[in-house]
């Protein structure tokens, strides 16, 4: 099919862009990697009079270590991420994941903040996100604020970004001590999508037990979550079979699970618990020796 006709718009700054947005308020749409608005657009489920284009806006692409926090531009690709050296060294959850995503092309031209602002039921980025406990700055004509990973994804398709904010950064406490992350998801054999898919971040104590777990689910319910219950099964005890296997059965405690032609919801919540225990036990293994 072939789009309704839209007007596009390629600013060179953030602050151009941020004009745009504020001088239609109703009538623009942001593009970043376009992998979800482009579609959508041709099968004219979205008609946007405007189009702004961020890909021209270099400024919001990179990767780096700033005053103890990993710093992330939104325009930064998942390759990009999935290829960077620092964070391979520092925050492995987060090259694990972009590894994760799509095919080749999908990772070359996708990015990471697109997603975020996207916010798929079945996306990848937001369980690692909520697992880090990333920050999202957004910014807009009345400056900036920044947005727990928590209380970002609303619901489908919708996060706490305001008409007229751009997402910007994330930004992530760099781990310290004997940190473990991993992310484990199955994948939809058609879209790559995760049928479902968990990030976790651990940080073990000297003897082994779980000092504080953070675990983050995409794919089951109508956006990803933090898996709450399933932390308060890990946090100060030491994670043997029994104590994992205890924690993960609580993997969809208090979620509306999906059901569709490939998974219905029952199948959903069993593979939630599997592959909580699967990222467990990845995370498990890139914990450092004492």
């Amino acid at each position: 099919m072939i789009p309704a006709q839209f007007d596009y718009e390629a600013p060179q700054t953030l602050d151009q862009a941020i004009a745009l947005l504020a001088q239609h308020p109703d009538d623009a749409k942001i593009l970043a990697g376009g992998h979800s608005l482009i579609p959508a657009m041709k099968l004219r489920l979205a008609q946007p009079p405007l189009l702004v284009d961020l890909g021209r806006i270099s400024d919001l692409a990179y990767v780096r270590e700033d005053g103890g926090q990993i710093r992330i531009g939104a325009m930064t690709t998942h390759y990009q991420i999935e290829s960077s050296d620092l964070l391979k060294q520092i925050c492995p959850l987060l090259p694990e994941c972009a590894a994760a995503i799509g095919d080749v092309q999908v990772r070359n031209k996708g990015t990471i903040g697109g997603s975020l602002a996207h916010s798929d039921p079945a996306g990848d980025w937001p369980a690692a996100i909520i697992a880090l406990n990333a920050e999202m700055v957004a910014a807009s004509k009345s400056g900036e604020r920044t947005i727990k990973a928590d209380d970002f994804f609303i619901d489908l398709l919708t996060t706490a970004l305001e008409p007229g904010e751009i997402l910007r950064e994330i930004r992530i406490g760099k781990p310290a001590g004997r940190t473990g992350q991993a992310y484990a998801k199955m994948h939809h054999p058609a879209s790559g999508f995760a049928v479902v898919g968990v990030a976790a971040n651990l940080s073990l104590d000297a003897d082994g037990s779980c000092q504080k777990a953070n675990i983050g689910i995409t794919g089951v319910s109508s956006k990803a979550y933090r898996a709450a219950a399933v932390e308060a099964g890990l946090n100060g005890l030491k994670l043997d079979e029994q104590t994992i296997s205890s924690a993960a059965s609580h993997a969809t405690d208090g979620v509306d699970a999906n059901g569709d032609l490939f998974a219905s919801a029952d199948y959903r919540r069993h593979l939630a618990e599997v592959y909580v225990k699967r990222a467990i036990a990845g995370a498990m293994k890139s914990v450092p020796p004492a």
